[in-house]
């Protein structure tokens, strides 16, 4: 039996990287996966990968800051299993960071639309159904920039990632009653394509890696293995916290 046997798990920001890993984890663990992304064509091949290698997985368009993409994706997990059991809100931009006077409104808006209202867009959504089903886990995919380290943190990024940390929270405290678990994952840099297109220079690794204690990147399956923990039942007396993994950043 696997750790997620039989739950039906819906993963947004899931065509590569962080997103693509917890689906092909998920299904692994005996999840039936939906997962869903704006990357139509590397989603699919992740889905052809999944059904490959004998997991259950359905790939559908999801623009995070959608309500309707939102909907559909509910209804699709509802009326193909009959219920949804987790939620990873995975999806995510980073921007390159300056300083605030120099930030415009639609860059602003773009890291808020897709990193804070896709969050609360897919909780939204997924709550009815989690309820309908006797209670689910929802976990937020943060960083630590919405805690710390703020003197080197990109604005926009850094605010609609605590913004994730508190609606978390308050997510978890508002619907414990449904059952309904929710908690926040933190990472520090986690080498992705993401993150190594923000940081392309020797210089400019060295210097973001300077502020990690362990002096490296996280990897993705360091990421994928603490959010597994939260969307399981191992963490059935888990909801409203913070998970940090970030190679002892925040203690610096």
């Amino acid at each position: 039996m696997g750790r997620l046997q039989d739950k039906v798990a819906l993963i947004s920001g899931g065509s590569k990287n962080q997103g693509a890993a917890e689906a092909r984890v998920f299904s692994a663990e005996g999840a039936k996966v939906i997962f869903g992304d704006i990357a139509d064509a590397e989603g699919q091949a992740v889905e052809a990968e999944i059904r490959a290698a004998g997991g259950e997985a359905y790939y559908r368009h999801l623009d995070v800051t959608s309500e309707d993409d939102w909907r559909a994706a509910v209804d699709f997990a509802v009326a193909t299993y009959g219920r949804l059991d987790i939620l990873i809100n995975n999806a995510a931009v980073l921007i390159p960071r300056i300083p605030i006077e120099e930030r415009t409104v639609e860059e602003w808006d773009l890291v808020m639309g897709v990193n804070a209202k896709g969050v609360f867009l897919g909780t939204k959504l997924a709550i009815p159904a989690m309820r309908a089903g006797g209670g689910g886990s929802i976990v937020n995919i943060s960083s630590i920039a919405g805690i710390g380290q703020s003197t080197t943190q990109e604005p926009a990024y850094a605010a609609s990632k605590g913004a994730i940390r508190v609606f978390s929270k308050v997510t978890a405290t508002q619907h414990a009653k449904d059952n309904i678990r929710c908690n926040s994952v933190h990472p520090g840099p986690v080498d992705t394509e993401m993150f190594r297109a923000a940081f392309p220079t020797p210089e400019a690794l060295a210097e973001r890696l300077s502020r990690v204690p362990m002096k490296r990147a996280g990897l993705i399956d360091e990421i994928v293995s603490g959010v597994l923990y939260l969307a399981s039942d191992e963490s059935s007396y888990v909801t409203g916290t913070e998970l940090v993994i970030d190679g002892g950043a925040l203690s610096m």
